[in-house]
C-alpha cells in the first residue's frame, strides 16, 4: 500500500490498528515478530580477529619473530624451550588483557547510549505513555511535537501548523509543511519522497506545531533504513588525546626498531663474527631494548580511563555522549547557561506576603487559578501552581478548599484586563475572588481588610499597597494582588464588567522562581578555577539581574544586555564588548549563536547550555554542546556532546571537574608508562656497552605487564588533588609534555635505572663476586625485584606530579591493591621453583630480597626531594 495516497480510516485498518494505539500485548508481539525499530548496526569483529588484531603492533610482531628464532635454536641444539614459552605467554597475556579492556570499554560506551537512548510519545492501552523509540511497531500511534525527532515513517492522521525538517533524506533545508490530507497520484507510478506531505520519515525533525500519526515502517524498512543499506561500515572515531598517543607510540616503535637494527649490527661486529648463537643473542639483546622501549599498554589504558570516568559522570546526572568531550571540559573558560531551570529550580515560588489576614489571601489566592493540587504534586500554569502550593503549604490544599466553596461561574483571565474572577458557594453565602496585577486590582477596590475590619480604602492605602508592590518587584518578584467580594445570590451575569467592582483588597503576594541551592557552591567553584559563567535568558533584564546579583555572576546592572540592544551591535564590535558582558536577557537563540562565536573569536573554549529545536545551531558552534535532559528535545541531545541528566548548572561544574580530574590522571599514567619503559631501556643499554646482561626481554616482559595494566588503571582512579578546581583552565593547545613533563620522565627514569643496576652490582658482590661488571645470577634476580617495585613504587609518587604524596589526604586504595598483587607476582617469579627455572633467575636470601626492596623504595625519597625543590623554585619564581 502506498499509505500518502490512502485515506487515514483506509491506512488504519491495513495496519491492523485503530486511532486509540495498540494494545501493550499486540505491540510486544509485533516487536517480537518484527524486531526492533533500528537501523542495523556496522559488523562488529568477532572474539578470534579481536584478538588477532591485538597482535598486529611492530613490536609484538617482533617479539614473536624472536620466539620463532628461539625455538628454530633451541630445536637444533637441544636446549629448553622456556624462553620461547615465555615470550609467548606473555604476548598472548597481553593480547588478552587488550581485548578484554577493549570490550569493558565498549560495555561503558553502549552503558552509556542506552542511558541516552531517544524516546518517543505512545499510544498505547488508550493512553498516552513513553516508550524507547527502538520498541516502536507498526501500527503504533505516536505524538509528535516542535523538537521531536520522528521515530519511524508513519502517516500523519492530525496535524496542527506542523512543519518537519528532512534535509537529511530530501537535501531540502526549508521545512515542509504537513497535511492529513491524503495525495492524489495524478497517474504517476509514485509521488517523489520530499511531495509526501502526509507522511513524516525517521531521520527527520519536527520544527513547528504538532501532530499525530501511525508508524508504517520500522528499523530498515524505513526509508533511512534504506540509506543505511548503502552505507559500509562506521569507524570508530579517536579523540584528539588518543591520535596523539598513537603518534607518540608510532614514533617510539620505529624510533626503537632503529636503534635495535644499530645496535644488532654493532653486536655483530663487536663478536668478530658472524654465528647463529651470536647473532641470536644479539638479536635478543635487541629485542630486550625495544621491549623495554615501548609502552605497549599505553593506548588501552587511555581508553579504559576515558570510559570509566565517563561511566562515573554518569553517575552524576552529565552523560558524555562524545569522548572527545572529556578532553575539552578540562578546558573550559566559558559556560553559557539557560537560567531557568538549570540555574533556578524552574518552580514559581510564593517567597513573600503583604497581608492582613494570610488565610484568606491563601484561600482567595488558591481558589482564583486553574492549576490543581494531584497528591504532593500540584499541576498547572507555573503562576497559578505557585499560588496553590502557597495555600497548601499553609495548610489549605486546594482540594479541600474546593469541597467548601465549589465554584460556580467566572471570569477568566484577560490580558487586556490583567485580571481573573471566581465565584463561589460558601455556607454563609456567595463569595468572588479576583486576583490579578496589583495596579488593576486597586482601581477596582472601595474597601480593604484592615485591623480585622472591613473598611473605607484610602489614597494612605493605596500609597503604601503600591510602595510594598513596588519594593518586590524591585527585587525581581512577580507580584499579584488578591481582592474580593460578597453577593447575595449567585450572580445572573458574570462578565467581567458586573463582577470586578466594588471590591475588597486582602493583599500581595510576590513570587520568583528560585536559584537551585547547590548553584551557589558551583558558582564560586568556577570563580577560583577561573571559569566565567555567563547567564542567558528569555526572562525580563530586571530578574534576570536580580537573580545573577545573588549568584554572583555580576556586580552591576551595566553588565547585563538585551537582546534588542544586541541587534544594534555588529559581529565585530560584539567581539570587543562580549567580556564586558555576564547577563543577556530578552535574547532570540540565534543571539546565542553569535555570543558563541565572540567568545570564540577571542580564544576561549565555550559550553553552551539549551534545551529547544532552536538552540541546537549554537550548541553545535560551542566546544561542549550541553544538552538539557528533562526539558531539552530530542534535537538538542543529539547534537549535544554532554547531556544534562537533572537540567543542573552545578552538574556542569561536576562535570568540569571530573573532566579535569580524568585528563590529570592521563598525564600522570604516561608519565609513569614513559619514565619506567625510559628507566628499562636504560639499563639494558647501559648492560649492554658495559658488557653484561642485567635482565632479558621475558623479564621486561613481566615487567611491562603488570606496570602497563595494574598501576596505570589505578592511577587513572586517582581522586581529584586539592587543587582541581583551584587553578585555570589549560589551554586546549597544551602537549602532553607541557609543564616539563618530559624533564620529569626523564630524572625518573635515570633514578630506577641507577637504583637497578646498583641493585645488580650488590647482588654480584654478594654472590661472592668482585665488584665489576660481569653476568651474575643473584645480580639479575636482584635487578628484577628493584626494577619492578621501584616502578611500582614510582606509581606513588605519581599520584601528585608536585605535591607530597605525604599530604595527600585521600587514598587511592586501587593503587595500593594494584601494589600488593605487583609484589606478590614478583616474589613468586623468584621463590616458586617452575617459575623461578621458566625465568632463568636464582632464589636469593632474605638479606638480598630487603636490600632490593629497599633500593626500590629510594625511589619515593628521591623523587621527594626533587618535588621540594621544583615547589621552592615554583614559590620563589611566583614572587
Amino acid at each position: 500500500m502506498n499509505f500518502y495516497s490512502n485515506e487515514k480510516e483506509e491506512v488504519i485498518a491495513e495496519l491492523g490498528s485503530n486511532a486509540g494505539g495498540l494494545t501493550s500485548k499486540e505491540a510486544a508481539e509485533r516487536l517480537e515478530k518484527n524486531g526492533k525499530n533500528k537501523l542495523a548496526e556496522g559488523k562488529k569483529k568477532s572474539l578470534i580477529m579481536r584478538f588477532l588484531s591485538q597482535l598486529t603492533d611492530p613490536m609484538t610482531i617482533v617479539l614473536l619473530a624472536a620466539a620463532v628464532l628461539s625455538g628454530i635454536t633451541a630445536a637444533f641444539e637441544n636446549e629448553s624451550f622456556t624462553d620461547v614459552f615465555i615470550i609467548l605467554f606473555v604476548v598472548i597475556l597481553n593480547a588478552v588483557l587488550g581485548v578484554v579492556q577493549e570490550s569493558k570499554a565498549e560495555e561503558a560506551i553502549a552503558a552509556l547510549s542506552e542511558m541516552t537512548a531517544a524516546t518517543s510519545k505512545v499510544m498505547r492501552d488508550g493512553i498516552i505513555t513513553h516508550v524507547k523509540s527502538e520498541d516502536l511497531v507498526t501500527g503504533d500511534v505516536i505524538i509528535l511535537e516542535a523538537g521531536d525527532a520522528v521515530p519511524a515513517d508513519a502517516r500523519i492522521l492530525e496535524c496542527a501548523s506542523m512543519q518537519v525538517e528532512e534535509a537529511a533524506l530530501t537535501g531540502e533545508s526549508v521545512a515542509v509543511t504537513k497535511t492529513e490530507q491524503a495525495l492524489l497520484v495524478d497517474g504517476q507510478d509514485e509521488i517523489p519522497l520530499g511531495d509526501r506531505k502526509n507522511m513524516v520519515y525517521m531521520g527527520s525533525t519536527v520544527v513547528y506545531g504538532r501532530g499525530i500519526a501511525i508508524v508504517c515502517k520500522t528499523g530498515m524498512d524505513t526509508e533511512m533504513g534504506k540509506i543505511a543499506t548503502a552505507l559500509t561500515q562506521a569507524q570508530d572515531e579517536a579523540t584528539p588525546l588518543q591520535k596523539k598517543l598513537g603518534q607518540l607510540s608510532k614514533i617510539l616503535t620505529y624510533l626503537v626498531i632503529g636503534i635495535c637494527v644499530i645496535i644488532f649490527a654493532v653486536g655483530i661486529i663487536k663478536a668478530g663474527k658472524f654465528t647463529l648463537d651470536t647473532a641470536l643473542d644479539t638479536f635478543m639483546l635487541a629485542v630486550s631494548l625495544a621491549v623495554a622501549a615501548v609502552p605497549e599498554g599505553l593506548a588501552t589504558v587511555v581508553t579504559i580511563v576515558l570510559s570509566i570516568g565517563v561511566t562515573k559522570m554518569s553517575r552524576r546526572n552529565a552523560v558524555i555522549r562524545k569522548l572527545t568531550a572529556v578532553e575539552t571540559l578540562g578546558c573550559t573558560q566559558i559556560i553559557c547557561s539557560d537560567k531557568t531551570g538549570t540555574l533556578t529550580q524552574n518552580k514559581m515560588t510564593v517567597v513573600e506576603d503583604v497581608c492582613e489576614d494570610r488565610g484568606l489571601l491563601c484561600r482567595s489566592m488558591a481558589l482564583c487559578s486553574d492549576a490543581e493540587l494531584e497528591g504532593d504534586e500540584v499541576v498547572g500554569e507555573p503562576t497559578e501552581a505557585a499560588l496553590v502550593a502557597y495555600a497548601n503549604k499553609n495548610s489549605l490544599p486546594k482540594t479541600k478548599l474546593k469541597e467548601e466553596e465549589p465554584r460556580i461561574c467566572e471570569a477568566p483571565f484577560d490580558s487586556m484586563r490583567k485580571m481573573m474572577s471566581t465565584v463561589h458557594k460558601t455556607n454563609c453565602g456567595i463569595i468572588q475572588y479576583t486576583k490579578g496585577a496589583p495596579d488593576e486590582i486597586l482601581k477596582n477596590c472601595t474597601r480593604i481588610l484592615k485591623d480585622g475590619t472591613v473598611k473605607n480604602i484610602t489614597n494612605e492605602d493605596r500609597e503604601r499597597i503600591l510602595s510594598e508592590n513596588k519594593r518586590m518587584a524591585d527585587k525581581a518578584l512577580r507580584v499579584l494582588a488578591s481582592a474580593y467580594r460578597v453577593h447575595e445570590e449567585k450572580p445572573s451575569d458574570s462578565s467581567p464588567e458586573n463582577l470586578e467592582h466594588d471590591l475588597i483588597f486582602i493583599g500581595l503576594v510576590g513570587m520568583i522562581d528560585p536559584v537551585r541551592p547547590e548553584v551557589k557552591a558551583a558558582m564560586e567553584q568556577c570563580r577560583s578555577a577561573g571559569i566565567r559563567a555567563v547567564m542567558i535568558t528569555g526572562d525580563h533584564k530586571d530578574t534576570a539581574v536580580a537573580i545573577a546579583k545573588e549568584l554572583g555572576i555580576l556586580t552591576d546592572a551595566s553588565q547585563a544586555i538585551t537582546g534588542t540592544e544586541l541587534n544594534a551591535i555588529s559581529d565585530e564590535e560584539l567581539s570587543k564588548t562580549v567580556q564586558n558582558y555576564s547577563v543577556y536577557a530578552r535574547v532570540q537563540p540565534e543571539h546565542k549563536v553569535r555570543i558563541v562565536k565572540a567568545w570564540k573569536s577571542l580564544g576561549k573554549i565555550v559550553a553552551m547550555t539549551g534545551d529547544g529545536v532552536n538552540d541546537a545551531p549554537s550548541i553545535k558552534s560551542a566546544d561542549i554542546g550541553i544538552g538539557m535532559g528533562i526539558t531539552g528535545t530530542d534535537v538538542t541531545k543529539n547534537v549535544a556532546d554532554m547531556i544534562l541528566a537533572d537540567d543542573n548548572f552545578a552538574t556542569i561544574v561536576s562535570a568540569v571537574e571530573e573532566g579535569r580530574r580524568i585528563y590529570a590522571n592521563i598525564r600522570k599514567a604516561i608519565q609513569f608508562l614513559l619514565s619506567s619503559n625510559l628507566s628499562e631501556v636504560i639499563s639494558i643499554f647501559f648492560a649492554m656497552m658495559a658488557g653484561f646482561t642485567i635482565l632479558k626481554p621475558a623479564h621486561i616482559l613481566w615487567i611491562n605487564l603488570i606496570t602497563d595494566s595494574l598501576p596505570a588503571l589505578a592511577l587513572g582512579m586517582e581522586p581529584e588533588e586539592q587543587n582541581t578546581m583551584k587553578n585555570p583552565p589549560r589551554d586546549s593547545k597544551e602537549g602532553i609534555f607541557h609543564g616539563g613533563v618530559a624533564y620529569d620522565i626523564l630524572y625518573q627514569g635515570i633514578f630506577v635505572s641507577i637504583l637497578t643496576v646498583l641493585a645488580y652490582m650488590i647482588g654480584h658482590v654478594l654472590e661472592g663476586g668482585a665488584w665489576e661488571f660481569v653476568d651474575s645470577n643473584d645480580g639479575m634476580s636482584m635487578a628484577f625485584l628493584t626494577m619492578s617495585m621501584a616502578e611500582i613504587f614510582q606509581a606513588f609518587n605519581m599520584r601528585s606530579r608536585r605535591n607530597s604524596i605525604f599530604a595527600l589526604k585521600k587514598q587511592n586504595v586501587f593503587l595500593w591493591g594494584a601494589s600488593g598483587i605487583a609484589l606478590a607476582l614478583t616474589t613468586a617469579v623468584i621463590y616458586i621453583p617452575f617459575l623461578k627455572n621458566a625465568f632463568g633467575f636464582k632464589e636469593i636470601s632474605l638479606v638480598e630480597y630487603v636490600i632490593a626492596l629497599g633500593l626500590a623504595f629510594c625511589i619515593i625519597p628521591l623523587v621527594e626531594l626533587v618535588k621540594l625543590v621544583q615547589r621552592a623554585f615554583a614559590k620563589r619564581k611566583s614572587k
